[in-house]
């Protein structure tokens, strides 16, 4: 099997139940990030087996799935064991023998379509591009720096085709416009969208995903965004934003990031 390969047949088994499964792909020492959880390759197992006790049957919907180095970042619908579908991302590395050895994550409920008519996983999904990953992570590394971090806003048109942009977070319409609007907007409200830090960016082909740290209106928050690359320009974007749980409510010490 391929690590993409794994990596769905691992998330497959919060459908299937298949415990011993989940156990053959895990590496003993699963480093789990997904707060809610604790770490370790049983505890994984023992989530697998708790779900296929449930009354309700868990499904799994995967969406789109990535490669990058020793990394598979996955785009997927859950609905674990009826209690309503939500959309993650997920990021699992593998070790040298080929195991899942760590986990991140990202998920929030899923959503109505947004003012533009989109959801949350619709869209482009053709991996394209192959030989532009690294000119395509240079320019998302970039675009987070000037852009999202707001160290040189005055370039932001310079990353997109005009008012060519289709988003899918929830709350923001399609163009440089809408973003420009949903921005205004927040700060209305006295509510600022802050990225920090910048742990993760993966890429392959014309997709780059990227895991950073802020916070939105004050509350710490995991910010997970997927853009798509189309001549040199940012064309779409899918996201996943997270409020990081407190502290005290942690099932594991390995922290969000």
């Amino acid at each position: 099997m391929t690590n993409k390969e794994k990596a769905q047949a691992l998330i497959g088994t919060f459908a299937s139940g298949d415990t011993a499964k989940a156990k053959e792909l895990l590496a003993p020492g699963y480093i789990q990030h997904n707060l809610a959880y604790g770490t370790g390759a049983e505890a994984f197992v023992g989530s697998v087996a708790s779900l296929a006790s449930a009354p309700v049957k868990t499904t799994v919907n995967n969406i789109r799935v990535f490669e990058d180095g020793d990394k598979v970042f996955l785009q997927t619908i859950y609905n674990f064991a009826g209690a309503g579908e939500q959309v993650a991302f997920d990021i699992f590395r593998f070790d040298a023998d080929g195991k899942i050895a760590e986990h991140w994550d990202n998920i929030a409920d899923k959503a109505a379509p947004n003012p533009s008519g989109h959801t949350q996983v619709d869209g482009y999904d053709s991996l394209e591009d192959l030989d532009k990953t690294e000119e395509n992570r240079e320019i998302i590394k970039n675009f987070l720096h000037d852009v999202m971090q707001g160290k040189a806003p005055e370039k932001t048109p310079s990353y997109f085709d005009g008012d060519t942009y289709i988003q899918h977070n929830t709350g923001i319409a399609d163009g440089l416009s809408g973003l420009g609007a949903a921005l205004e907007a927040l700060g209305k409200q006295g509510i600022q969208m802050i990225y920090d830090n910048i742990h993760q960016v993966l890429a392959q082909g014309n997709y780059v995903l990227a895991v950073s740290e802020g916070t939105f209106g004050g509350a710490p928050t995991s910010y997970y965004d997927l853009w798509r690359i189309e001549n040199g320009k940012v064309a779409e974007h899918w996201d996943v934003m997270e409020t990081i749980a407190d502290k005290a409510t942690w099932q594991n010490q390995n922290g969000k990031f």
